[in-house]
């Protein structure tokens, strides 16, 4: 190692870190080689790997192209694939190099430094004062960010000050071209946080919080989606049948989803001792309102687990149960993230439902059927993970032909 120039250890690192992650060998080959070109490729231009801009990536890529079309006298296809899996080498070598890739942006003028101390300064305070969680923080500091960056010239330090309704309005009416309703009420409740935040501290001169206009949304003014119990057996039975490594884990992720109606992020929150099998209970943090409660290690659930944690689970350090099937073997970081597997397993099933295509779909469709086996309301809402009894409430709607029962029959006139 101490006769190596500085090229030749960082590829070493990336080899020995591609082996520990226990990527396949085609993946191996394949970036270990793109690394090594790169490296060759800022060698020439003189140019050292701790220096290294996404500019020099791209610039690289197109370099590489052009050789590719020479040499085959045509483009790659998918371009997009081929672009992926060369730079997904270039990245992670250049993570190791620098520690973090891309690197943080540096602001080019006053103004964008201006903007980026507004938004540091605001996710302290909700972190301080608010105590948000990450996500919330993230959600509101992005369309901050997002207001200050469409103000341009107005958002500097002077006229900042000067901002009212009228700007707030111009906003608003750009972003509903592009928003639903009920995305656009959530804008408009992060921008009135934001606007508040910056009268509190002198920011701007008027509290313009109130001159933010955006959709009412009634309660129970929509109907859930959920799937259908056919729907629901047909997927389950289509998955039962896939025995790969993704197969195992997506049957046990349904089987938690459409039995115990669980939300998305504490099915991915799941830790391999939050499965008591001795006394055959389920430990579960519910991702809103942080409680944690226990539920019945039913049979099928766990031997579903099981099956995955034997013949499935990639062998890792990690404690979270569920773990991606490709490396590296890192575990699903958001509940959104099962989306993808999710859609992929209903169109599998020939499964196409009218509204929701994700893991939420199961756990409205598990609220329909503990409401049609006439479940008090209340034990409804410990099972979901419900704090307050409205939350339970919007999934009455769900329970149509119960309400059909006692509906009045409207009476038809009979014209002589």
């Amino acid at each position: 190692m101490q006769s190596q120039s500085p090229n030749e250890q960082i590829l070493f690192r990336l080899e020995e870190h591609l082996k520990q992650e226990e990527y396949c060998r085609k993946t191996f080959q394949r970036w270990t080689e793109v690394a090594r070109r790169f490296l060759r490729y800022l060698d020439k231009r003189h140019i050292a790997v701790e220096v290294a801009e996404p500019s020099h990536i791209s610039s690289y890529l197109t370099s590489e192209l052009r050789l590719f079309r020479q040499r085959y006298h045509r483009g790659p296809y998918p371009i997009r694939l081929w672009r992926n899996s060369h730079a997904g080498g270039i990245r992670m070598l250049l993570r190791l190099a620098r520690g973090q890739w891309p690197p943080a942006t540096i602001p080019s003028t006053s103004l964008e430094a201006f903007q980026r101390q507004i938004c540091e300064e605001y996710g302290s305070w909700l972190r301080d004062f608010r105590g948000l969680a990450p996500q919330s923080r993230s959600d509101r500091c992005a369309e901050a960010r997002r207001f200050l960056v469409w103000l341009g010239e107005r958002g500097n330090q002077q006229n900042l000050l000067a901002i009212s309704g009228t700007d707030v309005d111009v906003y608003m009416a750009a972003r509903a071209k592009s928003q639903r309703r009920i995305s656009l009420k959530g804008c408009g409740t992060r921008l009135r946080d934001f606007l508040r935040y910056l009268h509190n501290c002198g920011r701007v001169t008027l509290d313009l919080a109130a001159a933010v206009i955006c959709p009412t949304l009634y309660a129970f003014e929509s109907i859930p989606s959920a799937l259908r119990p056919e729907h629901i057996q047909a997927v389950l039975e289509k998955t039962r049948q896939d025995r790969s490594r993704t197969g195992l884990r997506d049957y046990a992720i349904l089987m938690l989803l459409s039995t115990y109606g669980l939300r998305a992020g504490e099915v991915t929150a799941l830790q391999l001792d939050d499965v008591d099998w001795q006394k055959e209970v389920l430990r579960i943090r519910h991702s809103k309102t942080g409680v944690q409660s226990e539920l019945p290690l039913l049979v099928p659930v766990g031997d579903a687990i099981l099956d995955y944690l034997r013949k499935g689970r990639p062998r890792t350090s990690e404690r979270r149960i569920f773990i991606r099937a490709r490396a590296p073997y890192r575990p699903f970081q958001r509940g959104a993230s099962l989306y993808t597997p999710i859609q992929r397993r209903l169109a599998a099933a020939g499964v196409e439902p009218a509204g929701k295509r994700g893991p939420h779909a199961f756990r409205h469709a598990r609220a329909a059927s503990l409401l049609r086996a006439a479940v008090p309301v209340k034990e409804i809402g410990d099972i979901l993970g419900h704090r307050a009894a409205a939350s339970t409430a919007a999934y009455l709607k769900l329970a149509t032909e119960d309400l059909r029962g006692i509906a009045l029959e409207i009476p038809v006139e009979v014209k002589p």
